[in-house]
């Protein structure tokens, strides 16, 4: 049994995550190819940066370069982040399977598949979103800035790039590659932290069917303090090793959507470029809502378990056993809540205050 099948292809296609079972020499060749992507993706982040400070002139041309750049530089930040935890995310997936996190009869793999089963949907899901913004993107590109030998991003470089059709093809086809490898790698990131977000919902509500079954088995009813103790240290690790990408994303993302806004109001309905916009709205906006509606999911399924206590047949119990259910009911009245940095919570209130922040920056910057 393996959590998260789906989004570790995604990742192993990135250059993240090395399959235990390849050689030797198959893993050197690997290695090879996660710093050739991580190259890659790094030196298109830098002929942004430098577009940004030695040729933009004004907001117009700024708010151009800038979402794109903010875009890449968050893929840069969670492909660091990625191959940092490597050992960290191998060792959360992996406690997932084991006691007390592990299914123990066909109720609790009925549950566990459930939730197993929304993750690898919201995943495709989440995947073809970013797939067919990719490709509009490209197409678009091709149509339009190809034809007349323009990039497809602003950027500054050292060199002449029209010297020569050659250059200027390997020119475009860096910042093509880039872009199609930086997206992969946010649905990878997206997709893990989101998946084991789910997988804490899917914990909570196995524990719950436990605690359902008790009676006045002490030895059950350890198992499940443990269980419950557990999930509360599993989330905390969870928070503890992504608050800074998590951070990184709700602030990125605020100025990513009023960047993108003004950007729009700046094209027509009928301009190439509007949809690509549009697109790429829906990808950022997806991007922060799925961290907080699973953030707000874990914090409610937390909560929920109080409820779930007190619909337990109480007067079979006897007087220890409802004083140790009083102790989890203490403990389940705080719920597993997910900030990012320890500063903003991500629930649904949050993604709110987000889409409220980044409209009042767009509305500075259209007076500005």
């Amino acid at each position: 049994m393996r959590v998260l099948q789906f989004t570790f292809k995604i990742l192993t296609i990135i250059g993240c995550w090395q399959p235990e079972s390849w050689s030797s020499y198959m893993r050197t060749v690997y290695d090879v190819y996660t710093v050739s992507i991580v190259i890659l993706m790094h030196t298109f982040l830098i002929t942004q940066l430098l577009d940004i400070i030695w040729n933009v002139d004004d907001a117009e041309d700024f708010t151009e370069n800038f979402y794109a750049t903010l875009a890449t530089f968050v893929s840069c930040s969670k492909m660091f982040s990625l191959l940092m935890n490597r050992n960290n995310i191998d060792t959360l997936t992996n406690i997932l399977v084991e006691k007390p996190y592990r299914p123990l009869d066909i109720e609790e793999m009925i549950i566990w598949h459930k939730f197993d089963r929304l993750v690898y949907i919201n995943t495709l899901c989440y995947t073809i979103l970013i797939v067919i913004t990719g490709i509009c993107f490209t197409m678009t590109s091709l149509l339009t800035e190809f034809r007349k030998r323009n990039l497809t991003y602003r950027a500054w470089l050292p060199y002449n790039y029209n010297s020569s059709t050659i250059v200027f093809c390997l020119t475009y086809a860096h910042q093509l590659i880039s872009l199609i490898a930086g997206s992969l790698v946010n649905v990878a990131c997206d997709s893990l932290i989101c998946g084991l977000l789910v997988h804490i919902c899917c914990q909570i509500e196995i524990l719950e069917y436990r605690l359902s079954k008790i009676s006045n088995g002490y030895n059950n009813l350890r198992n499940c303090i443990c269980h419950h103790v557990g999930i509360f240290k599993y989330a905390l690790r969870l928070n503890k090793k992504f608050k800074m990408t998590i951070a990184m994303q709700f602030i990125v993302s605020t100025m990513v959507v009023c960047s993108n806004l003004y950007q729009m109001t700046k094209s027509s309905t009928v301009d190439a470029s509007y949809l690509p916009l549009l697109l790429y709205m829906s990808c950022m906006l997806t991007q922060i809502f799925i961290y907080c509606w699973y953030g707000n999911e874990v914090k409610l399924k937390s909560i929920q378990v109080v409820d779930n206590i007190f619909g337990i047949n109480w007067l079979t119990l006897d007087k220890n056993f409802k004083q140790s259910l009083l102790i989890i009911i203490n403990r389940a009245s705080i719920p597993i809540e997910f900030t990012s940095a320890y500063i903003l919570s991500m629930n649904l209130d949050s993604f709110v205050g987000l889409l409220k922040t980044s409209y009042s920056v767009y509305n500075l910057l259209k007076q500005v």
